[in-house]
């Protein structure tokens, strides 16, 4: 196995960094697209809730509808339903960035669940001591409920980076390039048995490698 790993490093060397460099492409700017959008999304699925400091259930209520009918799509399907809108956007529906867009998307709405229940954490008894000397909703949103529930919005994000990571691998066996499209050309298709461990060991790599650097955040961020 050791042999094979090491062959393959040499024989197709560039072709792995290239197909590594587009997984971390891929990955890096859907959970930016999706943390943007997923954390304000997050944040009014809170603060709309019945009693909180901004309450609009019925707005809510579509909002909450949205985001659980995103989660439910599975990803491969949402690849192929979004590539008229991907194409639109990029000019293509193949390659790394027309992986980008369905990949953000299939991310959003997990960003928002686990930052609404990060929000949801935070000790009400702080949000309305809060509003008590004045504070908008806006300064409680950006002054106490975010600073306060920053640790466990950076574990979420987290977790849903390594989601994508494993989107990532699906979109690159239908054309989205990186790590899954070379697994499944050469190690599937052509049996190069050596690439394929290749690119389970790097993805292996960089699951372990975001997970150890956002819990490492988590734990300096978390001053409690």
């Amino acid at each position: 196995m050791a042999a094979e790993l090491f062959s393959a490093l040499r024989e197709f060397g560039p072709d792995i960094v290239t197909a590594t460099g587009q997984t971390l492409y891929m990955v890096g700017l859907a959970i930016l697209f999706a943390t943007l959008a997923g954390v304000p999304i997050g944040t009014l699925l809170v603060v709309m809730d019945r009693g909180h400091i901004a309450a609009f259930p019925p707005l809510r209520a579509v909002l909450a509808f949205v985001v659980n009918t995103g989660r439910s799509v599975p990803f491969i399907i949402l690849l192929i339903a979004l590539a008229p809108f991907t194409r639109l956007l990029v000019g293509t529906s193949l390659g790394t960035a027309a992986a980008v867009p369905p990949m953000a998307v299939a991310a959003t709405p997990l960003v928002a669940r686990v930052v609404e229940t990060a929000l949801r954490e935070v000790d009400r008894g702080t949000v309305d001591a809060a509003v008590a000397m004045g504070a908008s909703p806006w300064q409680v949103v950006r002054k106490v409920l975010l600073p306060e529930a920053l640790p466990a919005v950076v574990l979420g994000i987290t977790i849903a980076t390594v989601g994508l990571i494993e989107f990532s691998a699906v979109a690159g066996a239908v054309g989205g390039g990186g790590l899954g499209d070379l697994a499944f050309r050469m190690g599937y298709q052509r049996w190069e048995a050596g690439v394929l461990l290749v690119c389970v060991v790097l993805l292996v790599a960089l699951v372990q490698g975001v997970q150890w650097a956002g819990e490492t955040l988590a734990r300096r961020l978390n001053h409690r």
